[in-house]
């Protein structure tokens, strides 16, 4: 049968709810991994309520998350550049790279004025809010200098 696979909530289990998104992305990407051509998305409220635009856009992009996982597990050279640009950008603290390359533009937008709006400095620093100066690149880049 040369029919395309398609995998209708590949949740690996039950214990999730209101996760049930993260876990169908897990069972996503171990089903994409042995074969699958298509996978179905789970919103967070799966089950338990009717999900609205923010769940639904939730559950796509970690769906999409986990295709591109298993397409790295498969050798897929596209998406195995991709995150090696976005590896490269994070450890640059490269914002406008980690931008482009990222899965989600809209999410790492949002943060990253969120986080501007708290100290406006880190529009245009080397590190983000969570490591602030001690950020192990920025540690990393000084010694390189020395």
């Amino acid at each position: 049968a040369n029919a395309p696979f398609y995998v209708l909530g590949p949740l690996p289990t039950d214990i999730a709810v209101g996760y049930d998104h993260i876990a169908c992305a897990i069972g996503g990407a171990l089903a994409g991994m042995h074969g699958a051509d298509f996978l179905c998305y789970v919103t967070p409220k799966e089950h338990i309520g009717l999900p609205d635009i923010a769940d639904v856009r939730e559950g796509v992009v970690v769906s999409k998350i986990a295709a591109h996982i298993a397409d790295i597990a498969n050798g897929n050279k596209l998406a195995r550049e991709q995150d090696h640009q976005m590896g490269l950008a994070r450890a640059a603290v490269d914002w406008e790279g980690m931008y482009k390359y990222s899965i989600d533009k809209e999410k790492f937008a949002a943060i990253k004025r969120e986080e501007c709006l708290v100290d406006p400095n880190l529009e245009r620093s080397h590190y983000c809010s969570m490591c602030g100066p001690f950020c192990v690149f920025e540690v990393l880049d000084g010694k390189k200098r020395d």
